[in-house]
Protein backbone atom coordinates (compact mmCIF):
# COMPACT_ATOMS: atom_id res chain seq x y z
CA UNK A 1 0.00 0.00 0.00
CA UNK A 2 0.66 3.47 -0.76
CA UNK A 3 0.27 6.24 1.68
CA UNK A 4 -0.03 10.02 1.59
CA UNK A 5 0.75 12.38 4.75
CA UNK A 6 -0.71 16.33 3.79
CA UNK A 7 -1.54 19.46 5.81
CA UNK A 8 -1.42 22.90 5.81
CA UNK A 9 1.12 25.15 6.60
CA UNK A 10 2.07 25.33 10.54
CA UNK A 11 0.18 21.58 10.79
CA UNK A 12 3.73 19.86 11.67
CA UNK A 13 3.81 17.42 8.61
CA UNK A 14 7.52 17.25 8.21
CA UNK A 15 8.10 16.68 11.55
CA UNK A 16 5.54 13.61 11.66
CA UNK A 17 7.57 12.71 8.57
CA UNK A 18 10.71 12.51 10.73
CA UNK A 19 9.38 10.78 13.33
CA UNK A 20 8.32 8.03 11.10
CA UNK A 21 11.96 7.99 9.27
CA UNK A 22 13.26 7.18 12.46
CA UNK A 23 11.18 4.23 12.31
CA UNK A 24 13.25 2.80 9.37
CA UNK A 25 10.47 4.54 6.70
CA UNK A 26 11.86 6.04 3.38
CA UNK A 27 9.25 9.20 2.92
CA UNK A 28 9.01 11.01 -0.77
CA UNK A 29 9.60 14.34 0.18
CA UNK A 30 7.10 15.91 -2.96
CA UNK A 31 8.54 19.55 -2.58
CA UNK A 32 12.29 18.45 -2.56
CA UNK A 33 11.50 16.40 -5.50
CA UNK A 34 9.72 19.48 -7.69
CA UNK A 35 12.86 21.74 -6.86
CA UNK A 36 15.10 18.88 -7.78
CA UNK A 37 13.45 18.40 -10.86
CA UNK A 38 12.82 22.00 -11.90
CA UNK A 39 16.56 22.11 -12.04
CA UNK A 40 17.76 18.54 -13.12
CA UNK A 41 14.96 17.32 -15.61
CA UNK A 42 15.49 18.64 -19.32
CA UNK A 43 12.04 18.40 -20.35
CA UNK A 44 10.74 20.92 -17.08
CA UNK A 45 13.77 23.07 -18.22
CA UNK A 46 12.83 23.45 -22.04
CA UNK A 47 8.96 23.50 -21.24
CA UNK A 48 9.81 26.44 -18.53
CA UNK A 49 11.94 28.59 -21.05
CA UNK A 50 9.19 28.16 -23.64
CA UNK A 51 6.38 29.38 -21.67
CA UNK A 52 8.36 32.18 -19.36
CA UNK A 53 11.43 33.08 -21.56
CA UNK A 54 15.20 32.80 -21.24
CA UNK A 55 14.91 34.68 -17.93
CA UNK A 56 13.42 31.22 -16.69
CA UNK A 57 17.08 30.08 -15.38
CA UNK A 58 20.21 31.52 -14.91
CA UNK A 59 24.05 30.87 -14.99
CA UNK A 60 25.09 29.92 -11.57
CA UNK A 61 28.49 32.16 -10.90
CA UNK A 62 31.80 29.81 -9.86
CA UNK A 63 30.73 26.77 -11.75
CA UNK A 64 27.85 24.93 -11.25
CA UNK A 65 25.84 23.22 -8.52
CA UNK A 66 26.50 19.65 -7.46
CA UNK A 67 24.26 17.55 -9.12
CA UNK A 68 22.86 20.27 -11.74
CA UNK A 69 23.16 21.77 -14.92
CA UNK A 70 25.75 24.88 -14.91
CA UNK A 71 22.42 27.02 -14.63
CA UNK A 72 19.47 27.00 -12.22
CA UNK A 73 15.81 28.37 -11.57
CA UNK A 74 15.92 32.10 -11.42
CA UNK A 75 13.67 32.40 -8.90
CA UNK A 76 13.03 35.67 -9.00
CA UNK A 77 11.96 35.30 -12.72
CA UNK A 78 9.53 32.88 -12.13
CA UNK A 79 7.88 34.26 -8.97
CA UNK A 80 7.09 37.28 -11.25
CA UNK A 81 5.35 35.23 -13.55
CA UNK A 82 3.43 32.84 -11.52
CA UNK A 83 2.14 36.04 -9.43
CA UNK A 84 1.32 37.52 -12.60
CA UNK A 85 -2.08 35.62 -12.97
CA UNK A 86 -3.69 32.42 -11.79
CA UNK A 87 -3.30 31.21 -15.22
CA UNK A 88 0.58 31.38 -15.00
CA UNK A 89 0.73 29.49 -12.05
CA UNK A 90 -1.17 26.72 -13.54
CA UNK A 91 0.89 26.58 -16.26
CA UNK A 92 4.07 26.09 -14.48
CA UNK A 93 2.28 23.52 -12.07
CA UNK A 94 0.59 21.59 -15.15
CA UNK A 95 4.76 21.15 -16.22
CA UNK A 96 6.19 20.20 -12.73
CA UNK A 97 3.20 18.16 -11.37
CA UNK A 98 3.14 15.33 -13.71
CA UNK A 99 7.37 15.46 -13.87
CA UNK A 100 7.11 14.91 -9.91
CA UNK A 101 4.02 12.03 -9.95
CA UNK A 102 6.23 10.24 -12.48
CA UNK A 103 9.32 10.74 -10.21
CA UNK A 104 7.17 9.66 -7.15
CA UNK A 105 6.07 6.34 -9.02
CA UNK A 106 9.58 5.19 -10.12
CA UNK A 107 10.93 5.87 -6.73
CA UNK A 108 9.50 2.91 -5.30
CA UNK A 109 8.85 4.18 -2.03
CA UNK A 110 5.87 3.71 -0.36
CA UNK A 111 5.49 7.16 1.57
CA UNK A 112 5.06 10.63 0.62
CA UNK A 113 4.79 13.85 2.16
CA UNK A 114 2.74 16.71 -0.12
CA UNK A 115 1.41 20.19 0.87
CA UNK A 116 -0.89 19.50 -1.93
CA UNK A 117 -1.93 16.26 -1.33
CA UNK A 118 -5.58 16.95 -3.19
CA UNK A 119 -4.69 20.70 -4.78
CA UNK A 120 -2.66 19.10 -7.54
CA UNK A 121 -4.21 15.28 -7.40
CA UNK A 122 -1.26 13.55 -6.44
CA UNK A 123 -3.31 11.71 -3.92
CA UNK A 124 -4.43 9.38 -6.37
CA UNK A 125 -0.88 7.85 -6.58
CA UNK A 126 -1.33 6.86 -2.93
CA UNK A 127 -4.63 4.61 -1.34
CA UNK A 128 -4.83 6.27 1.97
CA UNK A 129 -4.15 9.29 3.00
CA UNK A 130 -2.69 10.83 6.61
CA UNK A 131 -3.60 14.16 7.40
CA UNK A 132 -2.05 16.00 9.94
CA UNK A 133 -3.75 19.05 11.72
CA UNK A 134 -2.85 21.68 14.55
CA UNK A 135 -5.18 24.69 16.10
CA UNK A 136 -5.13 28.14 13.72
CA UNK A 137 -2.91 29.61 16.44
CA UNK A 138 -0.51 26.87 17.17
CA UNK A 139 0.06 27.10 13.12
CA UNK A 140 0.36 30.72 13.11
CA UNK A 141 2.92 31.19 15.76
CA UNK A 142 4.75 28.09 14.81
CA UNK A 143 5.51 30.08 10.92
CA UNK A 144 5.68 33.14 12.45
CA UNK A 145 8.70 31.29 14.35
CA UNK A 146 10.10 29.62 11.82
CA UNK A 147 10.54 31.66 8.84
CA UNK A 148 10.35 35.39 10.79
CA UNK A 149 6.95 36.35 9.00
CA UNK A 150 4.29 39.02 10.29
CA UNK A 151 1.28 36.97 11.17
CA UNK A 152 -0.73 38.40 8.40
CA UNK A 153 1.52 37.00 6.12
CA UNK A 154 0.90 33.94 7.32
CA UNK A 155 -2.47 34.08 7.34
CA UNK A 156 -1.91 34.84 3.30
CA UNK A 157 -0.15 31.41 3.12
CA UNK A 158 -3.26 29.89 4.39
CA UNK A 159 -5.82 31.71 2.42
CA UNK A 160 -3.64 30.01 -0.42
CA UNK A 161 -4.20 26.56 1.28
CA UNK A 162 -7.48 23.97 1.29
CA UNK A 163 -8.85 24.72 4.75
CA UNK A 164 -8.20 22.21 7.25
CA UNK A 165 -11.55 20.95 8.03
CA UNK A 166 -11.81 19.93 4.08
CA UNK A 167 -8.57 18.54 4.02
CA UNK A 168 -9.76 16.18 7.61
CA UNK A 169 -13.36 15.34 5.69
CA UNK A 170 -11.02 14.04 2.77
CA UNK A 171 -8.78 12.04 4.27
CA UNK A 172 -8.28 8.59 5.65
CA UNK A 173 -6.78 9.23 9.25
CA UNK A 174 -5.58 12.35 10.98
CA UNK A 175 -2.50 12.71 13.30
CA UNK A 176 -2.80 16.15 15.89
CA UNK A 177 0.05 17.54 16.42
CA UNK A 178 -0.73 20.52 18.46
CA UNK A 179 2.35 20.32 21.09
CA UNK A 180 -0.07 18.69 23.29
CA UNK A 181 -0.72 15.25 21.69
CA UNK A 182 1.41 12.32 21.76
CA UNK A 183 2.55 11.67 17.70
CA UNK A 184 4.11 8.36 18.64
CA UNK A 185 1.85 7.12 20.24
CA UNK A 186 -0.93 8.17 17.49
CA UNK A 187 1.64 6.68 14.69
CA UNK A 188 1.25 3.44 16.77
CA UNK A 189 -2.40 3.59 16.65
CA UNK A 190 -2.12 4.65 13.33
CA UNK A 191 -0.04 1.54 12.05
CA UNK A 192 -2.22 -0.92 14.17
CA UNK A 193 -4.91 0.38 12.18
CA UNK A 194 -3.49 -0.30 8.67
CA UNK A 195 -1.66 -3.88 9.84
CA UNK A 196 -5.54 -4.78 10.77
CA UNK A 197 -6.86 -3.66 7.60
CA UNK A 198 -4.70 -5.47 5.66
Amino acid sequence: MKFGITGGIGSGKSFVCKRLQLRGIDVYDCDAAAKRLINTDADIRRKLTALIGPEAYMSVPNGSIVGTTPTVLNKAAVARFLLDSESNAKAIDDIVHPAVFRDFQESGIEWMESAIMYESGIYRLVDRVIVVTAPLEVRIQRVMKRDGITREKVLEWMQRQWPQDEVRRRADYEIINDGQADIDAQIDHLFNIILSSL
